[in-house]
């Protein structure tokens, strides 16, 4: 028996840093990884499904069919047991271990330890929630897959594999039964997408969805979305204030027609024409080659030029060099990325 973990669910800032990285990522050379910083990002699908609060649990299965019970942090016995979860795990043994058995047969695995993780939650597990005071409850969310092959990682199974597992005559439940939430995240624009989050997460903390199907109506904790970009799980959560034990910042709400007018303000600045004046006057000019080695030259140039040009449209949308700045680059840099790998004689 070993203890294995749930992983950390962290935040959306967190998810936007990775799929950034993996979309830039292009190898590696001499032990350095190689990025392409023009590269396009991509537009990823979520699933979000409600956050219950209560105590992680899961229920392991190894490879010779021995079966054992876990808490956040170690193993739980009924001598050893919290909140009684332990103990509610052994008295539905059979039902849970028929779970795992199905899940190995199903996927064929042979040398791998399953792990069914779900929250033990109701009763006086945890106050302030619209679960309190339930019938105490297995509700599982995931589960993984713990590998005895070096080459190869843990992994979690999509949900797919898992969602038929479910006994609700014996207090287990499956959060796929529940109402859940898609949408699509444009990683080129990530912020809009934030006013949505908030929306959803602001409607589950107003009625918890899972509480109300239980006939009890109160607060929600939040939302957990899962999604996949280039094979690999993209997990966040976000939670709102109300629920007062959370400690997790809360995702901050977009301004979304300053968001409009910053869009609308790089297409009107950056012309075809300004930047070829650039190139003109940073490289040509000076009888200098364009390369990518002077990308920061060019880059300065254009912000420059535009700041001092359009002083007073940026002003008329209440637009500062701070809001700006980094947007005009990334058009710049791409377009001049584009010409350099276009024209003959640029590099």
């Amino acid at each position: 028996m070993k203890h294995n973990k749930f992983s950390d669910i962290g935040q959306f800032r967190n998810v936007v840093r990775d799929i950034k990285y993996a979309a830039q990522f292009v190898g590696m050379d001499n032990g350095e990884a190689v990025m392409n910083r023009d590269a396009e990002m991509p537009t990823v699908s979520f699933h979000g499904t409600v956050k219950l609060h209560g105590s992680n649990a899961g229920i392991a299965m190894d490879k010779d069919d021995n079966i054992w019970y876990q808490g956040r942090k170690q193993i739980i016995t009924i001598e050893k047991d919290n909140a009684g979860c332990a103990f509610f795990m052994e008295s539905k043994k059979d039902i849970l271990k028929e779970m795992l058995l199905d899940i190995k047969s199903k996927n064929n695995f042979k040398n791998e330890t399953i792990i069914i993780f779900g929250e033990w939650c109701g009763g006086n597990i945890q106050k302030g929630v619209a679960i309190n005071g339930l019938d105490k409850m297995f509700m599982i969310f995931a589960v993984k897959v713990i590998t005895d092959d070096e080459d190869q990682s843990n992994y979690y199974l999509e949900r797919d594999k898992w969602s038929h597992c479910k006994s609700p005559e014996n207090r287990i439940y499956n959060i796929n039964d529940y109402e859940s939430f898609d949408i699509d995240i444009n990683f080129e624009n990530p912020a809009e997408i934030q006013n949505k989050l908030i929306e959803i997460t602001e409607q589950v903390e107003r009625e918890c969805p899972v509480g109300k199907a239980f006939g009890v109506s109160g607060i929600g904790e939040g939302v957990v979305y899962i999604g996949y970009y280039k094979n690999t799980r993209h997990v966040f959560k976000v939670k709102g204030d109300k629920h007062s034990s959370s400690k997790v910042k809360k995702l901050a709400k977009v301004d979304t027609e300053k968001l409009n007018s910053i869009k609308e303000f790089v297409d009107y600045a950056v012309t075809e024409n300004r930047l070829n004046q650039a190139i003109e006057q940073v490289f040509t000019s000076n009888s200098i080659e364009p390369t990518r080695n002077g990308t920061g030259d060019f880059l300065r140039w254009v912000v420059n030029d535009i700041t001092k040009e359009e002083i007073d449209t940026m002003t008329d949308n209440n637009l500062e060099p701070k809001d700006v700045n980094s947007h005009l680059s990334k058009k710049s840099r791409k377009w001049f990325f584009a010409k350099l790998d276009a024209e003959v004689g640029l590099k």
